[in-house]
């Protein structure tokens, strides 16, 4: 991990990728200014950030926040869509438990009123 910001790392992938800090300014949002500032260690990367800068350069998240210093967040890796396959079965998977749940109130709803007939005779 680096221990400051990789300048010549980020500025090697961006020369590979055609790319310049103002490229960079328009992807991330920023201003030159700001950018700047990432590249000499006075601005940390947020997740997002670090995010953007992977799919701009084509690198992994970790290694583009690994090679931003020693703070930089890796963001966390976004779960997948669940297909529609997916959707339905946890549906049905829902519907069961709600089904059950309804059960188990009944139930104990008739056992509360046994114990309460009991109690009264």
């Amino acid at each position: 991990m680096a221990l400051f910001f990789d300048q010549e790392w980020f500025d090697a992938k961006l020369g590979e990728a055609g790319l310049t800090r103002d490229t960079v300014a328009t992807a991330l949002g920023l201003s030159r200014v700001q950018v700047d500032e990432i590249w000499k260690d006075q601005r940390e990367l947020a997740p997002r950030e670090v995010s953007l800068l992977a799919q701009l350069l084509g690198a992994a998240p970790a290694e583009v926040a690994n090679k931003a210093g020693v703070s930089t967040p890796v963001p966390a890796a976004q779960a997948p869509s669940p297909s529609a396959e997916g959707q339905q079965a946890l549906m049905a998977r829902l519907d069961a438990m709600d089904a059950r749940l309804t059960r188990m109130e009944r139930a104990i709803a008739d056992l509360h009123s046994l114990i309460l007939a009991t109690m009264n005779k």
